[in-house]
């Protein structure tokens, strides 16, 4: 009897060490979990380009859009598919597709969409020259294909208007947008997130026939708070909807930082990487420069030439990420995105 009630203990004993290590690695892997998310999201998967468009291809075509720059950071354009080498890990792989910003006298149509940080570290002067600036930049591309939405962020992220063309409802919508003066939160990246679905769900891939260039325009001070997504993930899934990210820094920032330094500070997006891993640039505004900016930033948006190519076969559905490299012997290449994630067969 004796040795069945030690038998009866020793198993107790074992379950019980057992549970403890299960709990205990459960609780490790939680802890571990990269960038946990407190509101759950997912970007659509994007369709297929219609048949019917001027680019024919099938799912397995890797689209990227790419941006050529000078010394001086201005955009050279001109080029041409032999201008230009696509490395698929380290393998040069051919273009299967090549497209110019202007073909036959067509311009390549955009869909954009504002964020604009409405917390209370903004300055009021600086959104009435803002406001000015929005509207010199959508006169820019006025002669293209375009279509804009707006976003306000501060402790919270609101669309204020749908995408649209409507010069006029654009207009009304700056006029919405107002300061958040009690704002404690600036949640920058969940409102870059919000705009990368919009893009994904709601943006039309392509007008015309022509395949569209989709950006989100970032404008605050540079200082991202109580964000619930973090930047990585934004990153990945602006790289999973073609999405480049814009960011202009306001006069806020600096002056908030060093009012005297003569180099611009790296902001939260820099750091983050969430500009330079999308294909996008950072625009810093001082007192007097918002709408020679803005102008500048319009150029920029729609100076990208787009190449594709397929993956080896057996590349495309391993369910691996691979890397992809543009070059060109005539500038300094910023590619849209830094690879692909194969589809798991």
């Amino acid at each position: 009897m004796k040795s069945i009630y030690g038998k009866l203990f020793s198993l107790i004993c074992l379950c019980g060490v057992f549970l403890s290590c299960f709990f205990s690695s459960t609780l490790q892997a939680q802890e571990e979990k990269p960038f946990p998310e407190t509101r759950p999201r997912k970007v659509a998967e994007l369709p297929a380009i219609p048949s019917d468009d001027v680019v024919k291809v099938d799912t397995d075509l890797l689209i990227f859009d790419a941006v050529v720059t000078d010394e001086k950071g201005e955009p050279i354009r001109g080029l041409d598919a032999s201008d230009f080498k696509v490395y698929e890990d380290g393998s040069e792989r051919p273009i299967a597709f090549f497209n110019l910003e202007k073909k036959s006298g067509a311009k390549r149509p955009v869909a954009i969409v504002f964020a604009v940080d409405v917390s209370g570290s903004m300055t009021a002067e600086e959104f009435a020259r803002l406001r000015t600036a929005l509207s010199v930049f959508i006169e820019k591309l006025a002669d293209r294909e375009s279509v804009f939405a707006v976003m306000s962020f501060g402790m919270e992220v609101k669309t204020v208007q749908s995408f649209t063309n409507e010069r006029m409802k654009l207009e009304k919508s700056f006029d919405k947008i107002q300061r958040d003066i009690n704002g404690l939160s600036t949640h920058a990246y969940d409102a870059i997130d919000d705009a990368v679905r919009l893009l994904a769900n709601k943006a039309p891939k392509t007008k015309n026939k022509r395949l569209l260039k989709r950006s989100v325009v970032v404008i605050s001070d540079g200082f991202p708070v109580g964000d619930t997504v973090a930047p990585k993930t934004v990153i990945e899934r602006a790289n999973t909807a073609d999405v480049s990210v814009y960011s202009v820094t306001l006069p806020s920032f600096s002056r908030l930082l060093a009012s005297t330094q003569r180099q611009p500070l790296p902001t939260p997006f820099d750091v983050s990487g969430i500009v330079d891993r999308t294909g996008g640039k950072n625009f810093y505004a001082t007192e007097k420069d918002f709408e020679p900016l803005f102008r500048a930033l319009a150029e920029e948006v729609v100076s990208s030439y787009v190449l594709a190519f397929y993956p080896t076969d057996e590349k495309k559905r391993d369910g691996q990420f691979h890397s992809v490299r543009i070059e060109s012997p005539h500038g300094l290449v910023r590619q849209s995105r830094p690879g692909y994630q194969a589809r798991k067969q």
